[in-house]
């Protein structure tokens, strides 16, 4: 029976579980799959969806004014100052040259000529070779991969040249200036193709940056540190927050560093690391937490997961000595395990509760059971009470 008429009769706080054989289960329900005994953090109700977009102010050190802006328009700005500010600079890939299939680039090549804004054939491969040949002698080069889904046939130019570029030749040439954009994660109708978080991938590899920013200000700051950083980044886009997600952006140039987290709220009992979309969940959750059991949240955005930002995280966890990280991407192999080993060793004596990891389920991304897949505040708050509770 499909999941979702399944659900008219399951009981009010039954919770499905998307495992390798499927059912029900009451809330806090141990499950066994075929390796393990594990916890599942599991929603409470299908119908949970995201929470609203919450907007934030610009940093004060950012002068100038503010326009409102949502994410597209902000990624749209930065890319605009970069080619305004940088002779070098292009952009290139499927369908930029008329905005994109997102209009992430819309107006620009009437803005810089059809010479430096420009379409690329339906070759992932291509298109990053060429990033990697034209940021190599000299130019900035800003590639488009229309989904992060469709980055994987880039994989070999992006890991075995881009990345080794500079470490092969001893420094004595690279392709630092070369950015590579694509919208990731769910979108509420992505299904498999459409809407998988690869960013774990890519943080295996040494000589690449991993950049996912969570709002509008961020993107654009993010963005322009990206395009002017030394090395290959690779520069994630949350898509489900490209229309949803306002706020008043700086107008001025200005830039976000990299390998900086963001302490977003200060706490005192546990902290609570995401990125990207995640970070909407995880505020809602931290919220929930305040008002249901008085427990003082420490929320962190990593905003670059590779090189992260190892000493903020470690520094909050001896303070809270609780720890919950959330990521949109399947639970085996996830960035948070990473994370979490590096938090073990240098906190172990501090501890107070395991480490929770919320995740995706280790299944294809699946279209139709998509609020089963992706954490939201619930899942993510069970996982707070649970560590609380230890």
């Amino acid at each position: 029976m499909n999941v979702l008429r399944l659900a008219r009769y399951w009981p009010k706080n039954a919770t499905f579980v998307p495992s390798t054989w499927g059912g029900c289960m009451q809330a806090g329900q141990i499950c066994q799959n075929q390796n393990s005994k594990r916890r599942l953090h599991t929603s409470l109700t299908y119908k949970a969806g995201p929470p609203a977009f919450h907007p934030e102010e610009a940093p004060e050190w950012i002068p100038g004014e503010r326009e409102k802006k949502n994410l597209l328009e902000a990624i749209n700005d930065a890319l605009d100052t970069v080619m305004a500010t940088d002779d070098t600079a292009c952009i290139f890939g499927e369908d930029v040259a008329f905005g994109g299939v997102f209009r992430a680039t819309m107006d620009l090549r009437e803005r810089h000529g059809a010479d430096r804004v420009f379409n690329t054939p339906l070759s992932e491969q291509g298109i990053a070779g060429f990033a990697i040949g034209l940021a190599s002698n000299g130019c900035n080069a800003m590639a488009e991969i229309q989904f992060a889904d469709y980055i994987f046939p880039a994989f070999d130019q992006i890991v075995n040249e881009a990345a080794k570029y500079r470490y092969r030749s001893g420094n004595e040439f690279d392709c630092g200036k070369l950015t590579i954009r694509a919208p990731y994660g769910a979108v509420g109708h992505g299904a498999h193709y459409h809407s998988q978080s690869p960013e774990a991938y890519f943080a295996h590899t040494p000589g690449l940056k991993v950049v996912i920013p969570r709002s509008p200000i961020q993107a654009k700051g993010l963005l322009l540190a990206s395009a002017r950083d030394d090395n290959p980044v690779i520069f994630f886009e949350p898509k489900s927050l490209y229309r949803g997600a306002t706020e008043m952006v700086p107008v001025d140039d200005y830039m976000i560093p990299l390998s900086e987290a963001d302490v977003m709220q200060e706490g005192s009992d546990i902290t609570v690391v995401g990125w990207g979309s995640q970070i909407q969940i995880l505020r809602a959750s931290c919220e929930m937490a305040k008002e249901q059991l008085g427990v003082s949240c420490e929320l962190i955005d990593l905003r670059t997961i590779m090189p992260w930002d190892r000493d903020t995280i470690i520094k909050s966890v001896l303070k809270t000595g609780r720890c919950v990280i959330a990521h949109e991407a399947p639970l085996t192999g996830g960035f948070a395990g990473e994370m979490i080993s590096t938090i073990q060793e240098n906190c172990f004596l501090h501890l107070e509760a395991p480490i929770q990891r919320v995740c995706g389920w280790d299944t294809p991304f699946p279209l139709s059971n998509e609020p089963f897949y992706v954490p939201d505040k619930f899942r993510c708050f069970e996982a707070i009470k649970t560590a609380i509770e230890f």
